[in-house]
């Protein structure tokens, strides 16, 4: 065991306490290599104080991510074991199975294919570059989250949900809260999604007075004309969108740009490589984990894994952070190849909730790396590298700072 923070409190029996101990901002919980080695279904008790299991291994939690005898309806029932203290809002992507889930899919999935993506790209770049023009005005110092990788992804998801941008500190405060594993007490955490849930139904009013071209509009369209959506349903589609769709490249902006600050040779792929660039999105996706495992999933029957027989109705969470680096799947887990050839990873998930916004995540992602280097060649860290602090107690991880200079 890794650090006393993982021994749970002496009433329980798990051997573990998720989330698990982080020693710095460079890495993932060690706790993890033990478990795919020797407990691969590792019982743990989590924040809210129930009991569930962390899969580990690389197939594993692709068929936990995957099978749909792990439910996502199902952690929204009375009684079902909850990963904090407060129940997930029914009804959104993140709580429903087919065919509800395929139903509310289906009502976006137009804004985030391919083509769609594609027809974004300059809209995203001039962003960038905005943002990057302000902050060469500086004094050769900057906090990277604050100049780019917390307003970019931002900007983004509100001009393409129809929400104003000015409104963006607020995101920060509400999207803390519904991503928040320890960091809130239960009231908190309700009194932020309430807060959120009014603003987006007064939105939601005056887009119905003056609709435009946005997301959100046509969201309201759906539900007008045709009632494909009902009111509560389409609130909460809105807050799992601008959350969903900022929060998690927020974090991984930062976490991509510190690895290639890391990593001479990535900053030579960066710079000279520009057909790789793809690639090397991917590898720092499977190396910089968003979070430790996604939402909860809860056994519609028993169910056994690696060896473990899961009783029905348990929570489950199929660590991504692990199974990302398990060496099973992987030569070289931890190390970033930008030609490898077994490159899929899980960092989006997999099978029907795989991430809605993939592809705009890896064109931020790709755009934000490129435009950095490319504007400011000498970029480098401002700050010793163990002074970087990860935030914790959260479901998605980013650094708190990320101070470079130029």
């Amino acid at each position: 065991m890794d650090t006393a923070s993982e021994i749970p409190p002496a009433a329980t029996k798990c051997p573990y306490a998720y989330p698990f101990h982080r020693p710095s901002a460079i890495e993932v919980p060690p706790l993890y290599e033990k478990l795919r080695e020797e407990d691969p279904v590792a019982k743990v008790s989590l924040p809210s104080g129930d009991e569930g299991y962390v899969v580990s291994r690389y197939e594993d939690a692709k068929l936990v991510l995957s099978d749909l005898r792990f439910s996502r309806a199902a952690t929204v029932e009375p009684g079902a074991p909850k990963l904090t203290h407060v129940t997930p809002p029914p009804n959104s992507l993140f709580t429903l199975d087919p065919p509800e889930h395929t139903r509310l899919r289906k009502l976006v999935a137009a804004e985030f294919t391919n083509r769609r993506v594609r027809e974004m790209r300059p809209r995203i770049q001039q962003l960038t570059d905005d943002l990057l023009d302000e902050m060469a005005k500086g004094d050769g110092h900057a906090d990277l989250n604050v100049a780019l990788a917390f307003p970019m992804p931002v900007a983004v998801i509100c001009e393409l949900l129809g929400v104003p941008f000015e409104d963006r500190e607020k995101f920060r405060n509400w999207s803390n809260a519904i991503v928040a594993l320890t960091t809130m007490t239960e009231e908190q955490m309700m009194a932020e999604r309430l807060a959120m849930a009014g603003y987006i139904w007064e939105l939601v009013q005056r887009k119905r007075a003056e609709p435009g071209s946005d997301l959100l509009s046509a969201l309201i369209t759906a539900h007008d004309d045709d009632n494909s959506l009902d009111e509560g349903e389409l609130v909460i589609m809105a807050m799992t969108l601008l959350v969903a769709g900022h929060e998690t490249t927020v974090s991984m902006i930062g976490a991509c740009v510190l690895t290639i600050l890391r990593q001479p040779h990535l900053r030579d792929v960066v710079d000279n490589h520009p057909e790789k660039i793809g690639a090397l999105v991917e590898e720092l996706l499977r190396v910089n984990p968003i979070g430790d495992g996604g939402p909860i999933r809860i056994t519609l029957e028993d169910v056994e894994v690696a060896g473990t027989v899961i009783p029905k109705g348990s929570a489950v969470m199929a660590a991504v952070a692990s199974g990302n680096r398990d060496d099973r799947r992987y030569l070289n887990p931890t190390e970033v190849d930008v030609d490898r050839e077994n490159s899929q990873h899980l960092a989006f998930g997999h099978g029907v909730h795989f991430c809605l916004g993939a592809n705009l995540a890896r064109l931020e992602l790709e755009i934000a790396i490129r435009s950095v280097f490319e504007r400011f060649p000498t970029l480098r860290l401002d700050t010793e590298l163990d002074a970087l602090r990860m935030k914790s107690g959260m479901m998605v991880h980013g650094l708190e700072s990320l101070p470079v200079t130029w």
